[in-house]
């Protein structure tokens, strides 16, 4: 999809000028999106040190002087939670929406002169995976509502999945984000350690896991739940709790005594 105004009897064609802050994996992946975009015209990338340069493509100009940031519509920073607010103050941009891609942080975190936004790509991102970002949730906010077209148009541009969040919801979001995806991971990691202990294949797990990830696509994750919680098997309950200890029995006490208390 293309953006025009019309002018006339003419339409002209609407480029979105994008300057990215950032070089980390979120960084990365929305370089790569950017780049395949016909409606954005990503016109420079600012990051502290050429360290990570051989990840992104050499003919995006870059810079490592904030006071030299090109002129854009969009300014993105993309970089750790911690370092958002002190790298906003430093800008000193004339115009141009700001926006933060954090989970966790209210957009009054950014602390510029400037039109202030989130643009918030709900994925887990890493250097090594590819990514569809056609298929990347991403959720949006602005400080002042003549600034959504813009934004929307430009979260458009990359993804087919954009949703208008404020900062309360996003915070509640990106906990959920966590059982999801960071909890969710740490389970397939202790399920393997259960594996390597005892010279199993961890692949023998992964349809299973699979079928997971899939079947939660069009059934409600509580019909879903299956295994011995839901049946309240508490012969099967403390067959497994034998077979494990310390902190593994703790968090299988923890889970499975959550899962009973939902049924």
């Amino acid at each position: 999809m293309q953006f025009y105004f019309k002018v006339g009897i003419s339409y002209l064609r609407f480029m979105i000028k994008v300057v990215l802050l950032g070089a980390g994996n979120v960084a990365y992946h929305l370089a790569k999106a950017f780049k395949l975009s016909s409606n954005i015209n990503f016109v420079q990338h600012y990051r502290r040190n050429n360290k990570n340069d051989a990840y992104f493509e050499l003919d995006i100009p870059k810079t490592d002087d904030l006071n030299e940031l090109k002129i854009a519509d969009i300014y993105i920073i993309a970089i750790n939670d911690d370092a958002v607010t002190s790298l906003s103050k430093q800008l000193n941009l004339t115009q141009g929406l700001v926006l933060h891609t954090s989970g966790s942080l209210p957009l009054s975190a950014l602390q510029c002169e400037n039109n202030k936004g989130v643009f918030y790509p709900l994925q887990t991102f890493s250097k090594e995976q590819t990514v569809d970002f056609k298929s990347v949730a991403i959720n949006i906010e602005v400080a002042h509502k003549k600034d959504f077209d813009l934004l929307e148009r430009f979260a458009k541009s990359i993804s087919n999945y954009v949703y208008e969040i404020d900062s309360f919801q996003r915070e509640k979001l990106h906990v959920a984000a966590v059982f999801a995806n960071n909890f969710s991971n740490h389970m397939f990691k202790i399920a393997k350690d259960i594996c390597d202990e005892h010279n199993i294949s961890f692949d023998i797990l992964k349809p299973l896991i699979k079928e997971t990830a899939e079947k939660i696509q069009n059934i409600d994750p509580k019909q879903a739940q299956t295994g011995p919680a839901k049946r309240n098997d508490q012969s099967i309950i403390k067959k497994h709790l034998e077979q494990v200890s310390g902190e593994q029995k703790e968090i299988y006490n923890i889970i499975t005594e959550s899962i009973i208390n939902n049924n």
